[in-house]
């Protein structure tokens, strides 16, 4: 089997709408959701091809000779890239996945604390209140945020919560605190890390959801930031193929996570006491092999662009500009105006900006489903939209294949959506009211 090499070029590619044609995209469609799904290169896509043909050729010798050691190589590169051990590191399907994994390995007591935060993303919220709603009935604690917040209020109020709650438990109970790295809704980089820091001095478990970070966050550094639980995607922001995450173990909990989700074939009763991390997540299910091994492409083509810090440098900017002109357009604001010492801070490579739609309308499965169908039906443009502290936003992801003209696709888009959506929201409420009086 011989790999694809990246496109050839004598300098670095551009970046922006140039860039696009390295990707599977539609030429004609706009999409400024990248953070939701990712987007797969043309060079990761007929890799991944290429290898499932040389699979399918012979899977056993594949499986028996081939898949374990490639396996092993990608994860040393992902380890390379967080600064871990790769002894450290699993691969799992999802983030959700893996946070499941996490909390399902510890052993509750009804005396113990979930600590949990408003901004978890809905399935890791929904994994949370389920531990708590089965025996042995862990107690579930929120905190909440609201943005925009400073970053010293944030960490200072999460100390002062967790203090509290440290302080009031037995001398035999514990506390796992689930935190993001980047939070998804809105698109926010969270100082997690510091958050980390404060877990440790109070003596509580951190589990990080760091779906959004690899590819997006520089300089991740775990081994320096020391999370008892890491968990992130590589499809997201990475560019691998979907069904790729990485759940990150430092040694010191090993001994934790007993079992993976599903047990694996290679599970005995004496793992329990042996630190082998590796050998419970061997082999958990027929997957979709090149998944993980897509590892080594993805990275090879952010090589071909020029490498991390390049990438992000072009999306961050981009994210910030892109953010102030949707802003003018809509005539509303960022999240986190442009002037505001932590917008730099609190902002990756997705902006969060508001939009034209009055906070009165709620959220409801009707309002997302217009937002869909009239952005990528009618527009061929998309971002998520969501409601946060009272206001409708929209959350814009910026990508090398983006340029400012894609933010000003999207503003256009959204004045339009918006006025359609609150004349299709009154005619609703019109014909509730006269229902009523029948």
């Amino acid at each position: 089997m011989h790999d694809t090499p990246p496109p050839a070029v004598q300098s670095l590619p551009g970046l922006g709408h140039s860039a696009k044609q390295f990707f599977q995209l539609d030429g004609q469609y706009t999409n400024l959701n990248h953070g939701t799904a990712g987007a797969i290169p043309r060079f990761v896509e007929d890799a991944s091809q290429q290898l499932s043909a040389h699979i399918s050729a012979n899977v056993d010798r594949f499986l028996w000779f081939e898949y374990r050691p490639q396996l092993e190589k990608v994860r040393e590169q992902i380890a390379d890239l967080i600064n871990a051990d790769p002894s450290e590191c699993v691969f799992v399907p999802n983030v959700s996945h893996g946070i499941n994994t996490v909390l399902r390995n510890f052993e509750w007591d009804e005396s113990d604390v979930l600590l949990v935060t408003s901004c978890n993303f809905k399935t890791i919220s929904a994994a949370t209140h389920y531990i708590c709603d089965v025996r042995p009935y862990p107690t579930l604690s929120e905190f909440q945020i609201s943005f925009p917040i400073t970053r010293q209020s944030m960490l200072e109020r999460f100390s002062t919560r967790v203090h509290s709650l440290k302080s009031k438990l037995k001398p035999t109970a514990k506390m796992v605190a689930v935190l993001d790295s980047i939070v998804a809704t809105p698109g926010v980089l969270m100082p997690w890390k510091e958050m980390v820091e404060i877990c440790k001095a109070e003596g509580v478990w951190s589990v990080v959801d760091a779906a959004h970070s690899i590819g997006q966050e520089l300089d991740i550094d775990l081994s320096s930031a020391g999370p008892d639980f890491w968990v992130s995607s590589c499809s997201k922001w990475m560019y691998t193929k979907h069904g790729c995450a990485v759940l990150y173990v430092p040694k010191r909990n090993h001994l934790v996570i007993k079992s993976a989700f599903p047990t694996s074939l290679t599970y005995d009763h004496s793992i329990h006491y042996e630190h082998c991390l590796q050998s419970k997540f061997y082999w958990t299910e027929t997957l979709d092999f090149t998944a993980s091994l897509s590892i080594k492409s993805a990275l090879e083509f952010r090589s071909f662009l020029g490498g991390e810090h390049r990438i992000n440098q072009y999306c961050h900017e981009l994210a910030l500009a892109g953010g102030k002109r949707l802003a003018q357009i809509m005539n509303t604001h960022m999240l986190y105006l442009p002037e505001d010492p932590d917008t730099e801070l609190f902002t990756a490579n997705m902006v969060n900006v508001a939009i034209p739609l009055p906070g009165s309308i709620m959220p409801s499965p009707q309002v997302t489903l217009m937002f869909q169908d009239l952005l990528l039906n009618h527009h061929n443009v998309y971002a998520t939209q969501f409601y946060h502290n009272g206001k409708w936003w929209t959350r814009a992801s910026a990508q090398v294949y983006n340029e400012i003209t894609d933010f000003e696709k999207l503003g256009r888009a959204l004045l339009l959506v918006c006025t359609e959506i609150v004349r299709t929201v009154s005619e609703w409420d019109g014909r509730d009211k006269a229902d009523a009086k029948v």
